[in-house]
Parts: structure tokens; sequence; C-alpha cells
């Protein structure tokens, strides 16, 4: 008994010894651990007290190091360390990330370092590590996984290496709760490695709600930033690259760095239709090959920001598609990952090689009108500048055109040839900028002071003036003609002298007006884009010599035509027929000016009328509509419908419908008080019915094949449509000026000719001007006439009866 005592105390005496050592050993570590835990509720010394270090004492917690080591984190502040060095801050790292990224656009993150090098090993790996999963474990601060060198005691200097981690997100310790954070973009994906074309990419960046805050998600407004990529790895060098956004949330575009959108108006621009940008100011991409992988030469990043509707919070707007839009590329369907999108675009092997121009700038834009604003002698303070409009659209056309642009940098006009400024008041030049620099400047001289002048053409009495004419295709009092009718009457000039303002006093600080509009008055609406950089227009040499001047600066707009909205056009159609005795006009206030009309319901639809009231004004029309909707027993409404309020109409008249062809008579009426002189009309068809147009007797009619259009208009010396006239006697209406003409079809093409759909245009033009039309076309007698079979066997009864009575009263 006395030997297991003592075996059982010599137990007893070795695992207490063991367990002593084992708390010898241990015992500092966990001290420290908890010493970092208590820290971590706490806060550090150097920061104030409304001010969070999570990621610093979660990071001392698994390090076991209280304030020695500091980790960069999304949300970090820095703290102050032993020695009285401060650490990296968190913004100035990412600064320098930033810049150091910009070498080479592909790479989403670039490490950070600091001037004092320090030991980076195991210690420094686990140490971030721990800094990593501490600040997830706090508040979801941390961008990813991250590598801190740690420091020694001696100095305190902090060096960190950061990895991108895919789907890492970057937020605040505070994020506001409407913005939505968006993962960061990726590292190079592997397509880069295996792409040999042009490597596009389009990343969203973040999305935050804006104000107005409404309850219906699809109104909902969101401020969003976004990027995209265009790199060259082929072989080639693109010129002129040019890529389409295919945006899809009714974007709203304010501002862009490194591109311009081409075919979209200057900021704001509404792109939900999608946009195609291009460089600016790099335009081409070159090859890694010659430039030894020079990511600045070989490829661009364009930064965005605008409004997008829709989609509710927690969503991740992308767009249908990117890609570029080069001649001679051939782009796949875009692949999506998260909140980037990725496409490679390579070269056509079947695309013929086109013989293009090598430029400087991008190549001048097509469309439906352009504008050149070419500089052709600069000063320090001044330079004289020419503006060109050009029609390139054969539906085109421009009558007493008014143009309006924004300057930028305080210009002014100081004189001007060829046209003027409507308003010529000094006042915003002598209380503005332009007043305090130029002290001595008699102002009352200058043309026009406005930030946005309107400018319109002179009359054509002031083409030979010395001082204000004397210019090739000026003063033709606004009008520009289709190319159809006159190519050389399509185009119209102007030149100006412009002064500026400091700090633009250097003879190369030249910057376009921007905000560029035109319009005429019975023309088409034009939406005109921003002025692209181009390559200096070209001009022969005045002594005549074989030789060519450049200008020295040129920008190009291009302007395209645009449907009119409901209300807004101004001309209207209307329909009538040999088979229908009554005319319908086109909807009540198809041209506006129904605002606060009591008299007169401005929804209600048009009510058939007689065609002789086609000749007088709507105004003076109730009479005959009310007179004739009881003879026809129409149903007549407690308010009439409102007028169109159209300074033209065109009556569209079916004449006649025989065998081999059909007939037609269109009628044009002027309710304004000036004339058009030099008009125009112009008829779109169903295809059959355009081929099978034969001839019109009275105008000169021009087929346009592309357009499946019917150009109409006055032989010379009747290509006048007068204005409005007075009655012949006191109290009769004003009589419209009127042109008329009859066309011939045949029916060659129209083999099952319906003569409600084949007979009426579909699209009508005046100058240009797209036209309303009727909401449908005058209906035939078949069409009203509906038989059934009660009434069939009615009407074979009674025949069946009265030839029974006839032959009983014969026998």
């Amino acid at each position: 008994m006395e030997v297991a005592k003592r075996k059982a105390a010599s137990t007893y005496t070795t695992l207490l010894l063991i367990f002593l050592f084992l708390f010898l050993s241990f015992g500092p570590s966990q001290g420290q651990n908890a010493a970092g835990a208590d820290a971590g509720k706490t806060k550090p010394a150097a920061l104030a007290d409304d001010e969070t270090n999570l990621d610093n004492t979660a990071a001392e917690a698994k390090i076991g190091k209280p304030a020695k080591a500091a980790v960069v984190g999304a949300a970090n502040k820095p703290a102050a360390t032993e020695d009285g060095e401060a650490d990296i801050d968190d913004k100035a790292a990412a600064d320098i990330a930033a810049a150091k990224a910009n070498n080479n656009p592909t790479t989403a993150l670039v490490a950070v370092e600091d001037d004092k090098p320090a030991a980076a090993g195991k210690a420094a790996a686990a140490a971030g590590k721990a800094a990593a999963e501490a600040a997830d474990e706090a508040d979801g601060a941390a961008a990813g996984k991250a590598a801190a060198a740690a420091t020694d005691d001696a100095d305190g200097a902090v060096v960190k290496k950061a990895k991108p981690v895919k789907g890492a997100v970057v937020t605040t310790a505070a994020p506001a709760t409407d913005v939505e954070v968006i993962p960061a973009p990726p590292p190079p994906p592997a397509e880069l490695q295996v792409c040999n074309g042009v490597f596009l990419t389009y990343t969203l960046i973040s999305r935050e709600k804006e104000y107005p805050f409404v309850k219906n998600k699809s109104n909902q407004a969101y401020a969003f930033t976004s990027q995209a990529t265009i790199t060259n790895v082929g072989d080639e060098e693109v010129k002129g690259w040019r890529m389409y956004i295919g945006f899809q949330h009714r974007e709203i575009l304010v501002s862009m760095d490194g591109a311009v959108p081409i075919d979209a108006e200057d900021f704001p621009a509404a792109v939900g239709n999608g946009t195609t940008i291009a460089g600016n100011p790099m335009v081409d991409l070159k090859t890694a090959i010659l430039t030894a992988n020079d990511f600045t030469q070989m490829s661009v990043r364009v930064g965005m920001k605008g409004s997008q509707f829709g989609l509710g919070d927690g969503a991740t707007p992308m767009p249908k598609t990117i890609k570029l839009i080069n001649s001679g590329f051939k782009c796949p369907a875009s692949s999506r990952r998260g909140s980037t999108m990725i496409v490679c675009c390579r070269k056509d092997p079947k695309a013929k090689a086109l013989a293009l121009k090598k430029t400087k700038y991008p190549a001048r834009g097509k469309g439906d009108l352009t504008i050149s604003y070419d500089v052709l002698q600069a000063y320090q303070t001044s330079y004289y500048a020419e503006v060109t409009i050009q029609n390139n659209h054969p539906l085109g056309r421009l009558d007493h055109w008014n143009l309006t642009w924004e300057w930028q940098r305080g210009e002014f006009i100081y004189s001007m040839k060829g046209a003027f400024a409507r308003v010529k008041d000094p006042s915003e030049c002598l209380y503005g900028p332009a007043g305090q620099y130029y002290r001595d400047f008699d102002f009352t001289q200058v043309a026009n002071c406005e930030k946005r002048p309107i400018i319109s053409d002179l009359p054509s009495e002031r083409k030979d003036d010395e001082k204000v004419g004397k210019l090739p295709w000026c003063c033709r009092n606004g009008t520009v003609l289709s190319p159809v009718m006159d190519r050389n009457q399509a185009r119209s000039m102007f030149q100006l002298q412009v002064f500026k303002i400091p700090p633009d006093n250097n003879r190369t600080a030249l910057t376009p007006p921007m905000k560029w509009k035109i319009d005429g008055v019975i023309n088409p609406h034009y939406k005109c884009g921003p002025p692209v950089r181009v390559d200096p227009a070209e001009y022969p040499d005045p002594s005549g010599l074989q030789a060519i001047h450049t200008a020295v600066a040129s920008w190009h707009i291009v302007c395209n035509m645009t449907k009119p909205q409901p209300q807004k056009t101004r001309c209207c159609v209307s329909f009538s027929a040999f088979y229908n005795e009554s005319a319908i006009p086109c909807n009540t206030c198809a041209c506006g000016g129904c605002d606060g009309y009591q008299q007169c319901n401005a929804k209600a639809p048009p009510m058939l009328i007689p065609p002789d009231a086609l000749l007088v004004p709507f105004v003076n029309r109730t009479a005959k509509m009310k007179a004739w909707a009881k003879m026809k027993h129409f149903k007549i409404p407690k308010r009439m419908p409102c007028g169109d309020n159209c300074p033209v109409s065109i009556n569209w008249h079916v004449n006649s419908d025989y065998k081999t062809g059909w007939t037609a008579r269109i009628t044009l009426f002027n309710w304004e008080r000036y004339a058009f002189d030099d008009w125009f009309t112009a008829l779109q068809f169903h295809n059959n019915s355009f081929r099978d147009f034969d001839e019109v007797y009275s105008f000169n009619g021009t087929r346009i094949p592309g357009l499946r259009t019917v150009f109409l208009q006055g032989f010379k010396g009747l290509n006048y449509l007068v204005g409005l006239t007075n009655g012949s006697r006191i109290g009769d209406p004003h009589v419209p000026g009127k042109q008329q003409s009859v066309l011939s079809f045949k029916k060659k093409h129209s083999k099952k000719f319906n003569i409600r759909r084949d007979a009426f245009p579909t699209k009508v033009y005046f100058n240009g001007e797209e036209c309303a039309l009727p909401p449908t076309t005058p209906s035939n007698g078949s069409s009203r006439i509906k038989s059934s079979p009660i009434s069939f066997l009615a009407v074979t009864i009674i025949a069946f009866l009265s030839f029974f009575a006839m032959t009983e009263r014969l026998f």
C-alpha cells in the first residue's frame, strides 16, 4: 500500500512538472494574444475618439504585436508606430497603385512599396493573412487576402504587397445605405493571352441611387461609373479605333475621359439605344511589337459617368454587347463575368483591305448634315475660323437656318462675314471676364458677346457686300437645298473672328464651341453630336500654284435627321378617294398649339369632312363638319375635335382604279403668310407601288430607289408656293397658296393590288420635314357591307316568292 502511494505521488509530481514546463513555454504568447484582444476593444492612442481602426487591431490580435505593423485596407486610417513614424495612408497607397497601374491598363492591382526596405518572409505573409481574416470577421472591410511585410521594432517602416482576388469587394468602414458596391475589376483574364486582335472590356465600377427616390423601380435613377478598355494585342496597328457599347437601360452619359461619343448629342447625352465612341486624344492603337509592349501606346482606358434607370437595388445593369466596329474586324458575342464584359475582335480573313488615307486624327464622319469648324489663322489672343454646313441627305433641307453653339472658355465673336448674330449686346463682355482683361477695348463694335449665340445666314442682296459678303456659298437667306435638287446649293458657309481670354493666351490654345444645334422653318429635326478633332482641312493655294495649304486645326460635327415627336411636326396629310365621299384629315393638334384650348377636344379623333372643306382654314370648317355629319348620320361629339394647326397641309386623293393601273392627285396648301421657293415633296410607297410609278404631269418627278421614294418639285418658274392671301370679299375665309399635280401608276408588279394598302403613301415629306399621316385610309364600299346567312336566306325567299307570284299571274 505504501509503495502504491509512493508511485502515485511520483506520477503526480511528474505531471505537475510537465504542466509547469508547458505553462512556462506558452504563457507569454497567450498573454500577448490576450493583450492584443484587449487592445482590439479599445481605440489606438493616435486616433480620435470618433475613428476606428478595426483592421489594425484585428491584425495585432492575429500577429501578437500591438501597434507594430499596419495593414493598408479599404477603410484604414494611419496609426502612429512606437517610434513616431506613420504608416502609409490608405488613400495615398491607392493613388500610387493607380499611377503604377496606368502603365499597364490590364493590371487590376499593383503592389505599393514604401521608401524603406523591410524583410518580407513567412512572418510577413502570415501577418497579412491574419489581418485580412480579422478585418473580414470585424466588418467585411477587407478587399480580399492581403500580404503585408511586418516591420522591425527599430524603425516601424511598412512595406506591403497586395494580390488581387477575383470578386473582391471594396467598402468603407461606414458605407452609405444607398450606395451599391460593385466588385472590383478582376485581374487580366486568360482570354487576353490567347487574343490575337483587339481585346475589349467594359466594367461597371459603382452604382448609387439618385434623387428623387420613387416607388416605381423602373423610373428610379441610379448614378453609375464604368470603365472600358481597348487593347491592341494583334500584329497590326489599329487606325481610328471605334467601339460600340450597347447600352439598354436608358443611360445618360454626363462625362467621358479618353474618348468621345460620335453619334450622340453633347453631354448630357441620352445613349439608351447604344453609342459609338472614338478615341480622343489617342485615336490609334499601336502594336506591342513596335512599342516593346508599351501599354500606354497600345491600350486606351475610357472612364464614364452617367445615370441609368430601373432594375432596382442590388442589380448589375450591363450593356447588351460591346464590339469594335472598325472595318476589317469581326467580333463574336461578348461574354460576361460578374460586372465585367469581355470580347476579342480579330481580323476578318474575308474582309477586303481598303486603301485608307493615313490620318493623324479620326476620319471625318458621315451623316445627313455635317458641319466643319476650321481655324484659318491663329494669334495669341484671337483666331479666324470658317464654318461650313454641308447637306448630304437627298430628303434633307434647311430654310432660314439658325445655328447655335456654346463657348467653353469665355470666347466672344468680334466680327463676321457671310452671316450675322441675332443679338448684338456688349453688356456680357463689359461686365464679364472679357471686360476685365480687355480694359481699353471698344465692345460696342463686337458682333456678339453671348455664351450661346444665334447665327443666321445673310439675305441674297448682301452677297456682293465688301464688308460682310464676298464669300462662296453664303448669303442665300438660310436656304440649303437637297443634293438631288442642286448639289451646288447644298452648302452654306461663313467666317468669324474669335477673341479669347486668359489662360488661353497662346496661339495653339484652341477650343471649339460645343452643343451645336441647327434648325430651319419647316425642315427636318437634326440631332448633332460633339465636335471631333480631324485632320486639318485642305485648300488650293491662293497664288494659283499647284500646291495646297491646310488649316491650323479642324473639327467635324455630324448631325442626323430624327423623326419629329407627336404634335411637333410642321405639316400634315389628309387622305381621300373616289370610292368614298368623305376625306380623312390628319390627327387633331398634329402640329401642336392646342394647350389650354377650352372650345375643342385635343384628344378626340378627327371627324370625316367633305373634300371641299380642305380648301378653308380649320377654324371655318366646324359648320361644314357638323352639316356633313348630320347628312351622313355620323356621331357628333359634344366637344368638337381641335384643328391640326399645321402651316403646310397635303391632300392625297386616289382618282381612279382600272385593270392595268391607277391614278392619284396631290395638292399642296400653304397656310403661312410667307412663300416657299424651291419647294419639294417626297412620297414613300410600298415596294411594288414604287416600282409601278409611271409619270407625274405638272411637277418634276425623280425616283430615289434606295428610299423607295418619289421626289417631286416644281418646274423652273413654277417652283414657288405662295403664301396665305385674303378672300375676294370681306368676310370670306383666307385662301391658301396651292399647287397640284396628277400621278399615274401601273400594276405590272402589283398582281394582288389592294387599293387601301397600295394606293396610299407610307411616308410624306415636305422640304425634308416628315408630315403627320391620318390614322387610317378611306374604306371602300365592299368593306362596309357585311353579308350574313340570315340576310342571304331572306333575300332568296323573297326572290323565290316574287318569281312564283309573277308566274301565277302569267298562268
